[in-house]
């Protein structure tokens, strides 16, 4: 059978058109190029921040500029920080409705589907647009319950010792070198916080959209589920094609307490000149339940590990992840998962799809401490490449200091299976069709852990209805 030169590639390649718009540049302020002390502060001024936070940033710009790059993951030796504009204020302030945003922004998310999606499947939505949060919205029920949902800067002032308490404690500023970049500049995410018991029926959503080239988008997403309550939050994220490289270097830290549960999905689908470098870390207390769900479609490259820390009894977390490598990507992905406290459990399923020679890598690392009697731990990672061009790698990590815990891992790396094919066309379909739907069932555990929305925009992003132009 004749494969590959059966298959359009070029239908299989993710469709940016949908994306790939821009706005005459506008701001109300920004930042040199470049990031050095004065810059850090100018920051911190605008924002009228207390002193605590300044310093903090302060302290974050000193390890960026002693650190080396990570040893490990993409090459970022392209990477010029000091080309990068690290702050533009959009020429507008935060809302809570869409009429008073400025309307080329407003078109902008309207093009997204941003509004549609609120009203029908969402509690609320921030959305930001370079370097702040140009909307903030929550339904007024969730407000009456205690939900506290906005962005950082209002956090900070409003909530400072809730939010003096958590922030960049989970990942401080030494994690490694681009968190302490994220600490000296960050700028913009979300502040959200479940008071116990408290469940929210419909996901809460940012967005994120740079416009500008050459920049860098910092956001800080900060959540808090207090004990007993459900939270589900959606992220997702887009950006205009330019020559030059831009950056994304956010963070996401999570605090589970006692019994809570949260489930966090992303779907990045940054333009193809980003770096994305972002970090996420969740720590989840005594029967607790950290849910990942990442989907790392777009950039130029990335290198993201969502990380659980489960420290209370019977805490659990799950990762569900898919990357999608096309031509001139280099995606370094995967997770970690560190398991220090009796009956913990864990599970990650890792996917990755490679073609026109992108390079899909998977990077796992889970470690079982002594304390962690009766864990169980399951590990997979599966990638399929779509021609001979593409690469994929994956190293897993399994360190395991107890003799008393379940674990199990498989690691598999292919191309789709003559068999599969031959019995799918003997149930009558074509060679293109049969294929189509193998690569449709190899993403398909991710895509249903998305909201029916999110799920459709995933295919549509992944151009996967491709039975019709393939073959």
């Amino acid at each position: 059978m004749a494969r590959d030169k059966d298959i359009n590639l070029e239908d299989l390649l993710i469709d940016q058109s949908k994306f790939d718009f821009r706005n005459p540049e506008k701001y109300a302020y920004k930042t040199i190029p470049g990031l050095n002390q004065k810059i850090v502060q100018e920051i911190s001024e605008q924002k009228e921040e207390p002193k605590w936070m300044k310093e903090l940033r302060l302290n974050s710009l000193h390890i960026f500029d002693t650190w080396r790059d990570p040893r490990f993951g993409v090459d970022v030796s392209d990477l010029d920080v000091s080309k990068i504009v690290a702050y533009i204020r959009p020429n507008t302030k935060t809302s809570t409705s869409w009429n008073d945003v400025p309307e080329e922004i407003k078109d902008t998310f309207d093009k997204l589907g941003i509004p549609e999606a609120e009203k029908k499947a969402l509690s609320g939505v921030g959305a930001q647009y370079d370097s702040e949060v140009v909307y903030q919205n929550i339904k007024k029920e969730l407000e009456s319950l205690g939900v506290i949902f906005l962005n950082m800067e209002s956090a900070v002032k409003q909530y400072p010792d809730l939010v003096k308490e958590y922030f960049m404690k989970a990942v401080a500023p030494t994690n490694h070198k681009y968190a302490a970049l994220h600490g000296a500049v960050w700028s913009g995410g979300t502040f959200l916080y479940v008071p116990k018991g408290v469940k929210v029926p419909l996901p809460l959503q940012a967005y994120f959209r740079m416009n500008n080239p050459g920049m860098g988008q910092m956001e800080h997403t900060l959540i808090i589920a207090d004990e007993g309550s459900e939270v589900a939050f959606i992220e997702g994220c887009s950006a205009p094609y330019y020559e030059v490289t831009n950056l994304h270097a956010g963070m996401v830290e999570i605090y589970v307490k006692k019994g809570a549960r949260v489930k966090y999905a992303t779907i990045q689908n940054w333009s193809k000149n980003t770096y994305n470098l972002n970090t996420k870390r969740a720590i989840v207390e005594e029967d607790g339940v950290m849910e990942w769900v990442s989907g790392s479609l777009g950039s130029h490259k990335t290198m993201i590990y969502p990380s659980s820390i489960l420290k209370g009894k019977g805490a659990k977390t799950e990762t569900k992840a898919i990357t999608y490598a096309g031509p001139n990507q280099h995606m370094d992905s995967g997770s970690k998962v560190f398991m220090f406290a009796p009956y913990t459990s864990a599970n990650v399923d890792a996917r990755s799809i490679s073609i026109g020679g992108g390079w899909a890598f998977y990077r796992g690392w889970l470690k079982i401490g002594e304390m962690a009697k009766g864990a169980k731990a399951s590990v997979q990672c599966q990638a399929l490449m779509l021609d001979n061009d593409s690469k994929s790698d994956t190293v897993p990590l399994i360190e395991v200091y107890t003799d008393d815990a379940d674990v199990g891992h498989e690691a598999r790396i292919g191309r789709i299976k003559e068999e599969q094919i031959y019995y799918l066309m003997s149930r009558g379909l074509s060679e293109g069709e049969a294929k189509a739907m193998v690569v449709r069932g190899f993403v398909e555990p991710f895509a249903k852990e998305l909201p029916l929305e999110y799920a459709i925009e995933l295919n549509r992003l992944i151009n996967l209805e491709v039975e019709s132009s393939i073959g």
